[in-house]
Formats: structure tokens, C-alpha cells, sequence
């Protein structure tokens, strides 16, 4: 397993971590590719990395399903990034060749920040 550690500079933002899971695995060996993060307001998403305007999109969705002004319970404030990290998820797997992951063309893995801007850490995991 090894751990990337990304800094985010925003309350809710997309991070294309792509190269960086690259990086943590250069040189291993492994079919699939496991990317995961232990925190509760992020989330790891593979999707459109060659348009940045779709992940904003992606953003602007989550705003307006669930709305950070409610009038959640959870003392902290931050129940709305709790709620979004459930619906991006903390992982994503994908097939691993040649060294890289099996991506599609215009696909890419992000970070998803909802509660920043923090460091957070990423695990990367390859599996025979």
C-alpha cells in the first residue's frame, strides 16, 4: 500500500489525482488498482478529466442536492460534506496495465473535497 498525501485549497473542490497515483505506483506491478481515502468529507470519483467545466458542473449539482445552509443536526456544519462524501464514495478500483491504471480516454481518478481546504491522505493499493 502507499499513501499519497493531497492538499486542497478550497471548501469543495475537484482534485485530478491521477498523475499522482501514477507516481505512487511507478515501477509495481499489479491487475487492479485500488484508490481510497479514510476520511469522512471527501470522496474519490473517477470521471471526465479533460473538460475541467464537468467537474465544476459536478460540484454545482451536489450544492444544489444538498445545500450546505440547510439546517442540519450535526453541531460541526458540515453534515452537508458528510452526505456528499456518501455519494461520490471513498474508493474506486480499476484494472491496472502496462503500468498504469486502465483509464478511458478522457477519464481521470479525483480527489473530491467538500469540507476544506486540508491535507488529505489517499491510499493506493495494487492487487495480483
Amino acid at each position: 500500500m502507499f499513501e499519497i498525501r493531497i492538499k486542497t485549497t478550497q471548501r469543495a473542490e475537484a482534485k485530478n489525482i491521477t498523475d499522482d497515483v501514477v507516481r505512487a505506483v511507478q515501477g509495481n506491478t499489479g491487475r487492479i488498482l485500488h484508490v481510497f481515502t479514510p476520511h469522512t468529507t471527501c470522496g474519490i470519483v473517477i470521471n471526465e478529466g479533460a473538460d475541467p467545466h464537468v467537474m465544476q458542473d459536478i460540484l454545482e449539482a451536489l450544492d444544489r442536492m444538498v445545500p450546505s445552509g440547510y439546517p442540519y443536526k450535526h453541531v460541526e456544519g458540515n453534515s452537508d460534506a458528510h452526505i456528499k462524501s456518501i455519494l461520490t464514495g471513498c474508493s474506486v478500483t480499476t484494472p491496472f496495465t502496462m503500468g498504469a491504471p486502465s483509464l478511458g480516454t478522457w477519464q481521470g481518478i479525483f480527489l473530491m473535497e467538500f469540507d476544506g481546504p486540508r491535507e488529505r491522505k489517499v491510499y493506493v493499493t495494487l492487487i495480483e
